[in-house]
């Protein structure tokens, strides 16, 4: 597989010179184009090592704005840094229901589609073009997507078919991590248990959260987006995971491998909005429109190793990897599969019921 560092890149590290990208010295193109003159910054707030490595510097040369570069470790982290009020970012990178759940709290701002040209390179299928989180790509357009599966190690595990590997099963207790993500891990125990990932019966996620506190002895930790670390160092031989995560450690010890159960699992599609409040309005749509660029997002897919919902990108992305079932799943997983959705005043019941899976 290419890889563009030798260091592992994961869904979510981030080099420390792509961290802020300097101030470029050309006249921004963008700018003869008769866009609102603003200061030349760019704040910006995204899961970890989740762009390309001169995503930032080519903006940043293309139109003059320096951007500073935050992260967040979970959509549950970017929803409590935005609920009290934006803090000064103008780019966000929300995932499916979590665009559902700020929109309905006018914690975004509707997009100019006549300032993003690049919105033609996105692909036509429905999912991507008008999704039901995000009707008319409205507040976000489509950044990557993927799905969450289980990586493990060959030497040690037998390919594991099931969720019951992770969640029911006590043979490799304190070698198993599952992902921090209330809704991601509440979600893989309903379809484990036959039942849907977005339930709204508080019966159901009960027989979740129990089945997730009877197993908690043999997890070693919920980790913060760092279960392929954990994967790759020995640490685990099992990892609740996003695909891309587990890819880029196949990558560096061949013993590694990733599964996606027989029950299926959760399609996911991230997104990039801008907040409402964004100080910088007119450099968040450059900035979105230059991650729409097909060769800038394909630079994008080839580092980090995820599907693009960019059809135009995928002419400049590497051919093991658009052939690769861990990145561009089979249309047989999608069927089995299903996408987070904002379940409104229901959340609080599974808020609670997280909150005591990490107290027990």
């Amino acid at each position: 597989m290419n890889r563009f560092s030798p260091s592992p890149f994961s869904r979510r590290n981030f080099l420390a010179g792509a961290g802020a990208a300097a101030v470029g010295v050309s006249l921004s193109a963008y700018a003869k184009k008769g866009w609102a003159e603003e200061p030349k910054k760019l704040n910006v707030y995204n899961w970890d090592t989740y762009i390309g490595q001169t995503t930032l510097q080519t903006f940043t040369d293309k139109t003059g704005i320096a951007v500073q570069y935050d992260l967040y470790a979970n959509n549950e982290e970017l929803f409590a840094k935005l609920k009290a009020g934006n803090p000064g970012y103008d780019v966000i990178f929300p995932s499916d229901y979590m665009i559902e759940t700020m929109a309905k709290l006018n914690m975004l701002m509707a997009l100019d589609h006549s300032k993003i040209p690049n919105l033609a390179n996105i692909n036509p299928a429905k999912q991507f073009s008008d999704p039901a989180f995000n009707p008319g790509l409205k507040y976000g357009v489509p950044y990557m997507w993927g799905t969450i599966g289980i990586g493990y190690r060959k030497s040690k595990v037998q390919e594991p078919k099931s969720w019951k590997a992770l969640l029911d099963d006590s043979t490799h207790a304190g070698k198993i991590a599952l992902l921090a993500d209330a809704r991601a891990v509440l979600g893989v125990a309903l379809k484990y248990l036959g039942y849907s990932m977005n339930s709204t019966n508080e019966a159901e996620v009960q027989k979740a959260k129990e089945l997730l506190i009877k197993q908690k002895p043999s997890i070693k930790a919920f980790a913060p987006d760092s279960g392929q670390d954990m994967l790759l160092s020995g640490e685990c031989d099992l990892v609740m995971e996003w695909n891309g995560d587990i890819i880029s450690v196949m990558a560096e010890d061949s013993d590694l491998a990733y599964s996606v159960p027989d029950e299926g699992t959760m399609v996911w599609t991230d997104n990039v909005c801008i907040p409402s409040g964004a100080p910088h309005p007119e450099n968040a749509h450059l900035f979105l429109n230059h991650l729409l660029d097909a060769q800038v997002n394909a630079e994008i897919a080839n580092t980090i190793k995820y599907a693009t919902a960019d059809k135009a990108a995928q002419a400049f992305i590497a051919k093991e990897d658009l052939e690769n079932p861990a990145i561009y799943p089979p249309e047989e997983v999608i069927a089995k599969s299903e996408s987070l959705v904002d379940v409104g005043e229901f959340t609080p019941v599974y808020d609670k019921a997280w909150t005591e899976i990490q107290a027990a």
